[in-house]
């Protein structure tokens, strides 16, 4: 997808990629991996593409809701581990470890008011329609899915899902990237900007800010203007990335 595409691209160009996990400044995660768990008739639906995975129920927002806030508060978590041949959340999850920014990619990662008010600086990755299109079809066949049932779920879900739910939500993002990937000038501004984060150099810090809902935070994070578009716990900023279908 084309939001994962561009957080792989910003963790290579910051030399992430192949630092040891436990170790890392800049993480990603995904909100692929908070799928809700299936009921058998969900489960049936999903293995003959009936099931909309691009609507927001299809999310556990209170897991990944709580799994942020962990993340925020400078914790190691465990993420769900979902398994998209058999649509079904694993036994086993991914450890992890507390970093300095978080990459959180996701198609609605803006639509939940509570979520998308943690993050502080929210990115939307504006891709062709056609290059979704070619996209999906590329991964899902990698998933053992047939053609057809992937097309039809495209035009019965992804697609109409998308446009009720997902592109309501770019008014939410400070930075738009067109053409994904390709756009290295925005990527690499987007890099600076992460590498000053890291090297102390955005904003001065306090104690005692509060977020939008009144809760406080007790780690120190930057003053924000009404223009500023960065909040970071500690040194953590999150820079959540919004794309078309993915």
């Amino acid at each position: 997808s084309a939001q994962s595409t561009v957080c792989e691209k910003i963790m290579e160009l910051l030399g992430q990629k192949e630092v040891d996990h436990r170790q890392r400044k800049v993480l990603i995660l995904s909100q692929d991996s908070f799928y809700k768990v299936l009921t058998a008739e969900q489960k049936a639906k999903a293995l003959k593409g009936q099931y909309n995975f691009d609507h927001p129920d299809a999310f556990d927002n209170d897991l990944m809701h709580t799994t942020l806030k962990n993340i925020v508060e400078g914790k190691t978590v465990e993420v769900p581990t979902y398994d998209f041949v058999t649509h079904s959340r694993l036994a086993e999850t991914t450890v992890v470890y507390p970093a300095d920014v978080v990459l959180f990619e996701g198609i609605l990662v803006f639509y939940n008011q509570d979520i998308r008010d943690m993050f502080h600086l929210r990115l939307f990755v504006d891709t062709d329609s056609d290059v979704r299109l070619s996209r999906r079809v590329l991964r899902d066949m990698k998933r053992g899915r047939d053609l057809e049932q992937i097309l039809t779920q495209y035009t019965t879900f992804v697609k109409p899902a998308f446009e009720e739910f997902c592109l309501p939500t770019k008014k939410y993002a400070d930075v738009i990237i067109p053409r994904g990937v390709d756009n290295m000038v925005a990527i690499n501004l987007i890099v600076q900007h992460i590498q000053d984060i890291l090297n102390g150099d955005i904003c001065k810090w306090q104690r005692g800010a509060v977020n939008g809902h009144g809760r406080t935070y007790k780690r120190p994070f930057p003053e924000q203007t009404e223009s500023s578009s960065v909040l970071a716990a500690g040194k953590r900023s999150h820079l959540e990335s919004s794309s078309r279908p993915h």
